[in-house]
């Protein structure tokens, strides 16, 4: 699924063409996705202007006029992709474009500019809400706070943890504690702040949770900056792909050395089962 950074790089790259825009033409291919289009869904978002687009979380929040704002959730294999619409004038249908068995949505704007949803397993979504009451949406209302903004801390995040017994791994993919991670960003930043998968969360101290505070940050402010990791489904929406993948320090590199040379650590990166998911860690120099 993507996580946090992949879906800023998605934001980023449809700021361009979608900020400011109109909508002129919406087409739905299908009556769903993980759950059905609002009633009127292609009919209600045709003429609206995106006024900005922000994230929040693993979502796209797209806040069009007369107050109304469009949240997408990419699922385990969304993506948005950007191309120019040829049809013969601005908002009719490109007949020269062949529309894929897993193109589901698709949006053009006043600039003639095509973003088409691709989602070939179908877990994504797309809803509708009045832009004042997205705090309240049910999508939106559990989640914690924003990793990258001045809400989480070590303070904040050592508050969270107080008295959970959970192991620190699972305690982080809780998006009620925080928002926007998943398991390859909570394995990477574990391992640089050397804290075990398995730890209690609230055995942390409070050294560890600055450190893994910062580490949580510059985790993902550097994946952002290589536009996200491209695995399976992930491309940006130019098409290109991100390279953080390029950067894993563990995730995915089980039975590899442990790359912590700092500390000249000697040992080989493990794979563990944590809730259903492989948790990737070294068992020298992380404790």
């Amino acid at each position: 699924m993507p996580e946090l950074p992949e879906v800023e790089t998605v934001r980023r790259g449809l700021h361009p063409v979608w900020e400011g825009r109109r909508f002129v033409r919406v087409t739905c291919y299908r009556p769903d996705l993980r759950k059905p289009f609002p009633d009127g869904f292609a009919q209600i978002l045709t003429g609206r202007t995106v006024q900005r687009l922000e994230r929040r979380a693993k979502y796209l929040l797209a806040i069009l006029s007369d107050n109304l704002a469009l949240i997408i959730h990419l699922g385990m294999s969304g993506r948005m992709t950007i191309a120019p619409n040829r049809g013969a004038a601005v908002g009719t249908p490109d007949d020269n474009v062949t529309v894929g068995m897993h193109d589901h949505v698709v949006f053009v704007t006043d600039q003639g500019i095509r973003v088409t949803f691709t989602d070939p397993r179908r877990f994504g979504l797309m809803d509708l809400c009045n832009a004042d009451a997205l705090s309240d949406h049910p999508l939106l209302a559990d989640l914690g706070p924003e990793p990258l903004s001045d809400a989480f801390t070590a303070a904040s995040l050592t508050q969270s943890l107080d008295g959970k017994k959970t192991p620190i791994k699972t305690a982080l993919l809780d998006q009620k504690l925080v928002s926007g991670l998943g398991n390859i960003y909570v394995c990477e930043s574990l391992f640089r702040s050397h804290i075990h998968p398995e730890r209690l969360a609230g055995s942390l101290t409070k050294a560890e949770a600055k450190s893994l505070t910062q580490s949580i940050k510059d985790v993902l402010t550097e994946a952002i900056a290589a536009g996200g990791s491209s695995l399976k489904d992930h491309q940006r929406p130019d098409g290109e792909l991100g390279y953080f993948q390029h950067s894993f320090a563990v995730y995915d590199r089980e039975a590899e050395p442990c790359p912590n040379r700092a500390q000249k650590c000697q040992g080989t990166v493990s794979r563990l089962v944590q809730a259903g998911r492989s948790t990737f860690f070294c068992p020298r120099c992380q404790k």
